[in-house]
């Protein structure tokens, strides 16, 4: 997906083939979208969508989750180059009256340039009448949280928080299902055009949780990195050949240094893996030192 904020680390640290001159800032690596298709590379069901096997081969390949229209997860690369807009994504209780789709999300930091920063949330507390008001003075970036990150670090973005990505990072997003993004200030960007991005305040202002004061980045409990309802997600250093779920639940990999085999394909950094719940062959094997990976799956209906 080109980006105006977007480079071509996804090319030099990942091994993407990127578009030529093309500024890249996502790529939309496990998506079931009506603009959008996950397709199976190999295996009887090659060619398939993800959306055909969320329809057609539910249980096989997903086991016992909560149903839903689509696929309800959605992963990506991200690679800012440039800091992203601040912005804000619409919890479920103010989505569907905005038209828009509600988006909690997952960062996970691959890589990070000295001093590369996140925007979460708020330094202080603030209203909403002094938000519109820095808005409207150009100075709403002042009154943000920022955190600086390295290689490893993770957070959670529930709906409803004010965030931003800074500039040198190379993340991996983790995402419920949706598109919904409403944007409050661009740093005064233009396109090639000399055109500013479209800002979405007032949708945003009935989004934004104002209580959300200098939140910090997840600590985690041994391999677990965040266990919400939407989903899981560990941090493996696979050492060994191990078992990536029971029989019956299926899982996604993303491999994050060195390589990982598993049912005769190798996994390079950057690479993801769904892993269907039915498919008898459950074990990871680690082709390397330092073999390190995330692991996620989707709680079951009675979790």
């Amino acid at each position: 997906m080109e980006r105006i904020w977007g480079g071509r680390r996804l090319e030099s640290e990942f091994g993407k083939t990127l578009p030529a001159q093309k500024l890249i800032g996502e790529s939309w690596e496990i998506v079931d979208r009506p603009e959008a298709q996950s397709i199976v590379r190999n295996g009887p069901l090659r060619g398939k969508t993800l959306h055909e096997l969320w329809t057609q081969h539910r249980h096989d390949v997903f086991g016992d989750i909560p149903d839903a229209p689509r696929f309800p997860l959605l992963l990506k690369l991200l690679d800012a180059h440039q800091k992203l807009s601040l912005q804000v994504h619409p919890p479920e209780t103010a989505a569907k009256g905005l038209g828009g789709e509600p988006k909690t999300e997952f960062w996970y930091v691959a890589a990070a340039e000295p001093g590369a920063e996140l925007y979460l949330g708020f330094r202080e507390s603030i209203t909403r009448d002094q938000l519109e008001n820095a808005l409207r003075d150009g100075t709403a970036a002042d009154h943000v949280h920022k955190i600086r990150v390295r290689a490893g670090d993770a957070v959670f973005l529930p709906a409803g928080r004010l965030h931003a990505l800074g500039a040198g990072n190379l993340l991996i997003e983790i995402q419920q299902n949706s598109d919904t993004t409403y944007r409050v200030f661009d740093w005064n960007r233009v396109d090639d055009q000399g055109k500013q991005r479209q800002l979405h305040i007032d949708r945003a202002l009935q989004c934004i949780d104002f209580n959300d004061v200098r939140p910090r980045l997840l600590l985690p409990e041994g391999e677990l990195l965040l266990h919400h309802k939407l989903f899981e997600i560990q941090k493996w250093n696979l050492d060994s050949p191990r078992e990536v779920a029971p029989c019956g639940q299926f899982a996604i990999t993303c491999c994050l240094t060195a390589s990982i085999h598993y049912a005769g394909v190798d996994l390079k950094p950057g690479e993801f893996f769904l892993i269907p719940a039915q498919l008898q062959d459950r074990r990871l094997h680690p082709q390397a030192e330092r073999t390190t990976l995330l692991r996620v799956t989707i709680p079951g209906r009675g979790d």
